[in-house]
């Protein structure tokens, strides 16, 4: 079962990974910040774990890379 806070924390982690794809943010952290400018109040809970911190860094890279 899907609950709202589960929703909340994937629209924020999708949020994250297409920032992080725009080569504007160098890693992981940068994406957090930008999320919390734009209002994203579960914006730390939604890059908490490893898996998410890779991912949106692993996007960073890739993107400043082209």
């Amino acid at each position: 079962m899907i609950h709202g806070d589960d929703r909340g924390l994937q629209a924020a982690r999708a949020r994250a990974y297409i920032l992080a794809e725009t080569g504007k943010f160098d890693n992981s952290h940068a994406v957090q910040q930008a999320l919390i400018a734009e209002g994203w109040p579960n914006a730390g809970q939604a890059l908490d774990s490893d898996y998410a911190r890779k991912a949106v860094g692993e996007r960073c890279r890739a993107a400043k890379a082209h």
